[in-house]
């Protein structure tokens, strides 16, 4: 019987344990918590549940040693530790984690070993690359060329739960979906390239008609120019990754970068109300009224959906703030947290859309539409739990199953590595909806 490690028992490992003692692996889970192990092995006898912390690289060495693959859900500042580790052992390694030039640097070595180090095999990265990139070879295989490529994923909840004033509920990282609103980001379109600096992020949005959801707004996803290499298609125009949302969420977000609520330098808050913070945000000393003082500030009405979702959130209550020092990102994400996690009864739901335009030596053109929709049934059954480590555990099966035998340092862009995932993950019912043939014409998104 094969042996797997999985380091980490986050809100993702769930599905990739019990995908693996399904399928008749003996999984060792080891964490921190050696409770949240336990949960997951749930007494299976061919799991064991292992208290370990990062600092322990001695007992690290052992296990990968005495297992056949390591799978790494850790922060991804530790992966290229594991990853010397597995080279060392000779043994292979799966993550979900962008590969950081710290690990491209391990190829040769890895190649020298005999083993693959697989990484981005979750949604996205993951799924995303995979579904991409098959559609991408379709059409080089007809001769064909890619001109536009849209690529846009959003992890939301269900269009039936309720929603709050920001028309959104956390499902999961939520202080790195606050976070990433502090982000830049870069796209080609019509053969140029544009910046769109961090204050600009969610100004200029796209919007598509996602079937069985309904309109969902986009906006950048980081710097899109790299996956042109990635993906193998310099010839294309148009290259655009972008985060998929409801309403309401880019304008509300937008509104608070504007006055810093998003910033990360630290303020002294001893004594403050929130209604203080407020009112040292926007400059003034009085924090009463505050919020008629902050909506004309804005130059917004008072019941325009910022100036509703920063009260909703308590952002002009006068409740203390009770800290000394800290950063407004901190204050304001703190609050949205403790309002705005999805609730136990509450479904989440992956959307994940492809969009392409593909022209041909006969002078046709193609529109090709790839959707992926996928909905949890629970809080612990999540959508973003399953379409994050189902990949991954597919990925462990496919590799010690020999059907994936490539090596070096990968992420899931060939064949050789997509297709056999692909495959096992319809099985799971995870599953692209793809539509070839679509006239140009029709509404790209």
């Amino acid at each position: 019987m094969k042996k797997v490690l999985i380091l980490g028992a986050g809100m993702v490992v769930n599905p990739i344990v019990s995908y693996l003692l399904k399928n008749n692996y003996q999984v060792t889970v080891a964490s921190r918590t050696k409770s949240k192990a336990d949960a997951m092995i749930k007494g299976h006898p061919n799991g064991t549940a292992l208290a370990w912390t990062v600092d322990k690289e001695d007992v690290l060495d052992n296990l990968i040693s005495e297992h056949d693959l390591t799978v790494s859900l850790l922060p991804y500042a530790f992966h290229v530790t594991v990853a010397k580790m597995c080279i060392k052992h000779k043994k292979n390694m799966v993550t979900t984690s962008y590969v950081k030039p710290e690990m491209q640097a391990l190829d040769q070595e890895a190649k020298d070993a005999g083993i693959i180090i697989l990484n981005e095999v979750g949604v996205d990265p993951g799924i995303d690359h995979m579904s991409a990139m098959r559609i991408i070879d379709y059409i080089h295989g007809k001769n064909g060329k890619v001109e536009q490529f849209y690529s846009c994923t959003g992890a939301l909840v269900a269009p039936e739960v309720e929603k709050n004033p920001f028309n959104y509920k956390f499902t999961w990282a939520p202080k790195g979906v606050i976070m990433a609103g502090n982000n830049d980001g870069k796209y080609l379109k019509d053969g140029k390239e544009y910046y769109v600096p961090t204050e600009n992020l969610f100004i200029n949005k796209l919007k598509t008609n996602f079937p069985k959801v309904g309109e969902l707004e986009i906006y950048p996803n980081r710097d899109s120019i790299p996956y042109i290499d990635l993906y193998g298609i310099p010839e294309v125009k148009t290259m655009y990754r972008g985060t998929f949302r409801y309403s309401k969420w880019c304008p509300i977000m937008n509104t608070f970068k504007s006055i810093g609520l998003l910033s990360y330098d630290e303020i002294d808050l001893k004594g403050m109300l929130y209604a203080d913070f407020m009112a040292h945000m926007i400059g003034i000393d009085n924090s009463s009224g505050i919020k008629e003082k902050v909506a004309a500030f804005l130059k917004l009405e008072i019941d325009s959906d910022p100036i509703v979702a920063m009260e909703w959130v308590g952002l002009f209550s006068n409740d203390p703030i009770g800290r000394v020092k800290d950063s407004p990102f901190e204050i304001t994400s703190d609050l949205m947290i403790s309002k705005m996690m999805i609730n136990e009864d509450e479904r989440d739901m992956v959307a994940m859309q492809h969009t392409f335009i593909a022209s041909y030596g006969n002078g046709s053109k193609e529109l090709i539409k790839s959707n992926l929709l996928d909905f949890g049934t629970l809080k612990t059954d999540t959508s973003i739990a399953r379409t994050v480590a189902l990949p991954a555990a597919c990925s462990v099966d496919m590799i010690l199953k020999n059907k994936i035998a490539v090596t070096g340092v990968h992420i899931p862009v060939i064949p050789e590595i997509y297709n056999p995932v692909l495959d096992q993950l319809e099985t799971l019912g995870i599953k692209m909806e793809e539509q070839y043939g679509l006239a140009v014409e029709n509404e790209i998104m």
